[in-house]
């Protein structure tokens, strides 16, 4: 052990003997209470509390579900929130959220108990979804409020909402309008009451007026405050998850366990190979394995020199990096067969520092078992003793490397253990291949392929094969066969119309596909509805703190250019939504595993009770298993305590520090210290409740009725 070392393990020594003379009468002489960083979720079974829930979930910050409809549901009571711990008063939830206001009923203990320890500890309570009603700061609506349906309507953060919780949004807050028949959102839109202490963060324009009212807003009354949510939603609902993260942030006061960003990232197959292009006459693709062997024939999609040099003109444009996933051998052919030539290769070689590149394996075959394509569908080739006949693992290694190989000579930077392969193959596929391809594993390691794509349409969930972890990508219905728009309508309608209406039928025999009620038109209805829906179900896994990459192919940036307008129309929306401190986050494919993996052991540790985390006045401690980052999210100026001196916490993203740490040397444990500017507003209300207005409101005396949920998706 060198001198730093010795003298540091001295000084550990030297604070523990100390620590250990101290009496228990003198750590109860400390007034600051404990306050454990988990929340207490009280559900009615609604969509609101299971959309806070799944943000929590979704985001590793540990809760306590206590669900109203069951029986044998434990009592809220002094002793269910509250102890004390050596001597120390500890509060055993940082935040309570409740369905409403009081979902007890009038007199209710349970609810004196709450308002009793919100008191005492500064606790803050989310009204998941509430009535306007004076018992929570608000008019009633039939006093120059509204109550009804929101569908479509443009809500705006105030100014107190971006100079506080949801200040990372640009201030607009839209609410969906999927379907002209259904119901999709309700709520209730209120002035705050006369001589309240009410702060409104997000309000909507009330009909037939000038005005605004409150849909969200913070409630301050006899020592305690309330976040009143006054419009019903669902985990899914864009307006919900544009203001999910300011909802735990302001019940948290910023200092909590989890953490969330905003992710996409795009993968591009096939680049410098051609793909196959779908036949509107024989609704097949000549070439391919869905027509029948010898029929039509094949007309090939490749980008050009002109379409690569638009997509480096669009990178830089929107500052956005692709993910180029190349087969080198496409280019071996394409110069064979044109006389040495290959302009594309050369223009994207050109502009290759534009772009990550992901090895596809050099010439893109199937590497799953060998198909017999001699029938439609295809099948599993057999050897002659009936076993499955497999692609070897020579040949896979092959395709690996010499892919690897053809990058190097190309110049192209590369991480050589990440791999796509064709059609995501020699991974299972039902119904044909039930079983991985057998040789892949040992494929991998011969090559050290650490990260290896997969389908999310097949496999959500991340596993390991062979030294390799897979990461889902998400499949963009943008087709790998289309390059023109009538192209992509014509098989679209053919996959999604019923039969009567001129389509395959297929949409009502799948379980998982939903047919349209018309064909789209032939001419508008790539712009006007494949665009819109892909560009909200992207944004949708983008808002849900979901880093799995999306994909498309090369075809797509050929010819018309098909994906541009859905990639446009997804930045362009989230570009307006969102501030610049919380930009979209585009992670490459192994990046994007080791935050699947790290954040899969931290949601284990959680949910199995492992992590323990508290707050006293500015300082948090966190104690995670061994070898499991713990993941937090901290106020701006956050530090770690380190044996000696301390270090920053986390990255700045949405006004806040957030990351995953270790605990540092010689330290068994994490700790770490918030800003005085943060801590002030986080321990002196205990202290010092804020004083009550003038002609203070009576405390809330239950809710009579239950609060209409409207239609909710």
């Amino acid at each position: 052990m060198n001198r730093k070392l010795r003298r540091a393990a001295l000084a550990l020594s030297t604070a523990s003997l100390a620590l250990a003379t101290v009496t228990p009468l003198e750590a109860a002489a400390d007034p600051v209470p404990r306050i454990d960083l988990k929340i207490l979720v009280v559900s009615d079974g609604g969509p609101a509390t299971a959309a806070i829930a799944a943000e929590l979930d979704g985001a590793g910050t540990p809760y306590t579900l206590v669900d109203l409809g069951r029986a044998d549901r434990p009592a809220i009571n002094a002793a269910f929130l509250s102890d004390t711990v050596s001597g120390r008063p500890r509060a055993k939830f940082q935040a309570v959220v409740l369905p409403n206001d009081n979902p007890f009923g009038e007199g209710s203990a349970e609810m004196a108990a709450l308002a009793t320890y919100e008191k005492k500890f500064a606790i803050p309570q989310v009204d998941a979804y509430t009535y306007a009603r004076p018992e929570v700061g608000l008019d009633y609506p039939v006093n120059g409020g509204y109550s009804g349906s929101l569908d479509g309507a443009k809500a705006q953060v105030t100014a107190a909402g971006k100079a506080g919780p949801f200040g990372y949004l640009d201030g607009s807050v839209p609410f969906e309008d999927n379907s002209p028949t259904v119901g999709e959102s309700y709520a209730f839109a209120a002035k705050p009451l006369a001589g309240a202490d009410f702060t409104s963060y997000v309000e909507v324009p009330l009909p037939q007026s000038q005005e605004r009212g409150t849909i969200v807003g913070e409630y301050r009354h006899d020592g305690r405050r309330e976040l009143v949510v006054s419009f019903v939603y669902n985990q899914h609902q864009q307006q919900y998850r544009l203001l999910a993260r300011g909802i735990v942030g302001w019940m948290t006061q910023g200092v909590h366990l989890g953490m969330n960003r905003n992710y996409f990232a795009v993968h591009v197959d096939d680049v410098f190979g051609a793909d196959d292009r779908w036949d509107s006459a024989l609704n097949c693709t000549p070439g391919d394995v869905d027509c029948q062997p010898g029929q039509g024939v094949p007309r090939p999609i490749r980008m050009t020199a002109d379409d690569a040099r638009y997509a480096a003109q669009w990178s830089t444009e929107r500052k956005f990096t692709l993910d180029m996933v190349y087969n080198g051998g496409g280019s071996v052919r394409h110069k064979a067969e044109n006389g040495g030539s290959d302009p594309l290769a050369q223009q994207l070689l050109a502009d290759k520092a534009r772009y990550r590149w992901v090895n596809h394996t050099y010439d893109h075959p199937y590497l799953g078992c060998v198909q017999d394509v001699s029938v439609v569908p295809w099948v599993c080739a057999k050897n002659a003793d009936g076993s499955v006949k497999y692609v070897t693992r020579s040949v896979i290694a092959a395709q690996i490397r010499d892919n690897r190989n053809w990058a190097v000579n190309a110049g192209l930077s590369l991480q050589s253990d990440e791999l796509v392969t064709g059609e995501h193959s020699g991974l299972k596929t039902l119904p044909q291949q039930p079983a991985d391809n057998p040789n892949l594993a040992g494929a991998l390691s011969d090559t050290g392929i650490r990260s290896l794509a997969s389908d999310n349409s097949r496999e959500r969930q991340q596993r390991t094969l062979g030294p390799a972890t897979t990461v889902p990508r998400y499949p963009m219905n943008v087709f790998y066969n289309a390059a023109r728009a009538a192209e992509q309508i014509d098989e679209y309608n053919w996959i999604y119309t019923r039969k009567a209406d001129g389509g395959s039928g297929i949409c009502e025999t799948a379980a998982n596909t939903t047919c349209l009620e018309a064909p789209l038109d032939p001419v508008t209805g790539y712009t006007d509805y494949i665009v819109p829906l892909e560009t909200r179900i992207a944004l949708s896994h983008a808002l849900a703190n979901d880093p799995r990459p999306h994909f498309i192919h090369q075809s797509n940036l050929a010819e018309d250019r098909i994906a541009y307008p859905v990639l446009n129309a997804i930045i362009a929306a989230y570009e307006g939504l969102y501030a610049d401190t919380a930009p979209l986050v585009n992670l490459r494919q192994k990046d994007i595993g080791a935050e699947l993996t790290e954040r899969a052991a931290w949601d284990a540790a959680v949910q199995a009770g492992r992590v323990t985390a508290y707050r006293i006045g500015n300082t948090v401690t966190v104690q995670a298993p061994a070898g499991v980052k713990a993941t937090a999210t901290m106020p701006a100026g956050t530090r770690q305590n380190l044996l000696l001196g301390t270090a920053p916490f986390g990255t700045a993203y949405a006004g806040s520090l957030s990351g995953r740490v270790s605990p540092a040397l010689l330290q068994t444990q994490i700790t770490l210290t918030v800003p005085g500017t943060a801590t002030t507003a986080l321990t002196t209300e205990a202290a010092a409740p804020v004083a009550e207005p003038a002609g203070e409101l009576p405390a809330p005396k239950g809710v009579r009725r239950h609060v209409p949920y409207g239609v909710t998706r």
